[in-house]
């Protein structure tokens, strides 16, 4: 068999979002959706709104409890929120490599 190689990223091309930023962008779209302050939103999921404001940014990556928490706040379940979260990282972008 021959030599198997790593996948190499071209130079140009742009990193995989993180998980944290995948969610913080959903939180952020979920809150923007209802027209929701971050101290409404915060204030439900008791947290305050500078951390919620850093987790939306992508700065800060939550616990599973603040999760929970947020997604109760925002009137969603945790595998709603997540499983929107997901379907951004999971957005083709750019060349896709198959092993067969």
């Amino acid at each position: 068999m021959g030599e198997v190689l790593p996948f190499r990223r071209e130079p140009s091309a742009r990193p995989e979002p993180l998980w944290r930023e995948a969610v913080g962008v959903q939180l952020r779209e979920e809150r923007a959706a209802r027209s929701e302050r971050l101290t409404d939103v915060a204030g439900r999921a008791g947290v305050s709104s500078q951390y919620l404001s850093e987790l939306e940014r992508g700065l800060k990556e939550p616990s599973s409890e603040v999760l929970a928490a947020l997604a109760g706040a925002l009137r969603l379940s945790v595998a709603d929120l997540t499983s929107r979260a997901v379907g951004r990282l999971t957005a083709v972008r750019g060349p896709v490599c198959l092993a067969a």
